[in-house]
């Protein structure tokens, strides 16, 4: 995160833009959205965590999943975002939907979550201190699923990597790790049954498995890296 300013620079820009139209949506990602939530196998009555839930494109999709008994919090660091997944909120008149404007690194949460959906927040699932965060407010057994860039493995990959690489730094945060082959190394070692799922010729992944109890858990004021 930029010091000082808490929206990356395409953030910036596309929220402004679609502000008028809170239900919009890029087309080819409406169905990851919908893929990345049946992974979380929510039931009626559960609670879900949108971290980094942006413009709110994925809040219809939970919505959905959890039932008018149950309860979707999102979480966005940028203002400018979180505008407008409040007025999609509006429009949609959900109210079993709280949109928390907060970095996930020390969100404060209460009680506990069934899910965690973690789609295009880099900052947030390669951050051991923001999963050190929210991995206290997840019941055992907890589906997470997350999705972001990475670098391809496939023919054509040499040409297009460097280019993804460099593009990366310029619109994101400064602290937004710059993709690679494997941007799911920090959470591997706390899900069990970890599936990756491969789209767009490897330059996308929808990661999902299931928390392990205890996985990492340090004590709420312990700071990381300290002993």
């Amino acid at each position: 995160m930029s010091e000082g300013n808490p929206t990356a620079p395409y953030v910036a820009l596309l929220a402004r833009l679609v502000r008028p139209f809170p239900d919009f949506d890029f087309a080819f990602i409406k169905p990851l959205r919908a893929e990345a939530v049946a992974l979380l196998a929510l039931a009626p009555g559960a609670r879900v965590l949108d971290a980094g839930c942006g413009p709110g494109g994925s809040l219809p999709f939970l919505v959905e999943a959890v039932g008018p008994s149950g309860e979707v919090v999102g979480i966005e660091i940028s203002p400018e975002a979180a505008i407008n997944a409040r007025r999609r909120l509006a429009r949609h008149r959900w109210c079993n939907v709280r949109i928390l404007e907060a970095a996930a690194q020390s969100v404060e949460l209460e009680g506990a979550f069934d899910g965690l959906l973690m789609f295009a927040a880099p900052d947030i699932y390669a951050s051991e201190e923001a999963l050190d965060n929210l991995q206290r407010h997840l019941v055992p057994g907890a589906r997470v699923v997350f999705f972001g860039a990475k670098t391809s493995r496939r023919r054509g990959g040499w040409i297009l990597n460097p280019m993804l690489r460099a593009l990366f730094p310029r619109v994101s945060f400064r602290t937004t790790p710059v993709p690679d082959d494997a941007p799911w190394h920090l959470l591997a070692p706390r899900l069990e049954a970890l599936t990756i799922r491969e789209h767009f010729f490897g330059w996308l992944f929808l990661a999902s498995g299931t928390w392990k109890a205890g996985a990492f858990a340090r004590p709420a004021n312990q700071v990381p890296g300290s002993s």
